[in-house]
């Protein structure tokens, strides 16, 4: 089976400092894949890269058999690769509806704009309720809804997911959770970028850990939430 994600010994970073050394992942159409790790370990700039927004300075990066390595970022959108980023990143002067029907610009996704809002409203009904309401004004869950919606928008084979957790009440991390384990039930390739270690290899088929800027485990997430330098530094047990 041909992958869906292939990284190669990927380098990248920023002004001279390398914040990813030859990491090397796969992701199969229709799993979840966890990357994990603390804060600085590269996931962030890992997500960025692929999606054209940091330079790699070596390695490969194929996605659905094209070589992405040096494509722009609109390139990579229109092939199906869509990210919720790290802090959502909404335009908070609009309202809810309008952040989510720019996720639905792009060539791949115009033509079944409507479609698609009724699908996100499905997902969150909360959002159709609030759909005039400025995006800013939400609480933090509300616009981490608002960020996976717009990414749905465009249609996207595999959507990479940094930290979409963070600063969420426990009652909306499991909440947030379920989404992303229903949103791969119905079929969606999710690349999964998070420090809550356990909950997120419980979702992924499987996972890889970051550290200093490499991997330094890689396996089946079963294998990993059972591997017991992941339970000593992650884990606290």
């Amino acid at each position: 089976m041909t992958p869906l994600l292939s990284i190669k010994n990927l380098s990248a970073g920023y002004h001279g400092a390398l914040a990813l050394i030859k990491v090397s992942l796969t992701l199969n159409e229709g799993e979840t894949v966890a990357v994990v790790g603390g804060n600085g370990a590269g996931k962030t700039t890992l997500i960025r890269t692929i999606a054209g927004m940091v330079p790699s300075t070596c390695g490969e990066i194929w996605f659905q058999n094209a070589d992405i390595t040096q494509a722009r970022n609109d390139v990579i959108c229109e092939l199906g690769l869509a990210q919720v980023p790290e802090g959502r990143q909404l335009f908070p002067d609009l309202s809810v509806e309008d952040n989510l029907n720019l996720g639905g610009a792009l060539k791949r996704s115009r033509h079944s704009r409507r479609q698609n809002l009724e699908r996100v409203f499905g997902l969150f009904p909360r959002l159709q309720e609030r759909r005039r309401q400025m995006a800013g004004t939400l609480s933090g869950g509300e616009q981490q809804m608002v960020a996976i919606g717009r990414a749905l928008m465009a249609e996207p084979k595999l959507v990479m997911m940094d930290e979409p957790s963070l600063g969420l009440s426990p009652i909306m991390v499991e909440m947030m959770f379920e989404t992303i384990a229903q949103l791969n039930r119905d079929g969606l390739s999710i690349l999964l970028v998070e420090q809550n270690v356990t909950e997120s290899l419980a979702l992924a088929t499987r996972g890889y850990v970051l550290e200093n800027a490499e991997v330094v485990i890689e396996g089946r997430s079963a294998d990993l939430l059972k591997d017991d330098r992941i339970r000593r530094a992650y884990l606290g047990l």
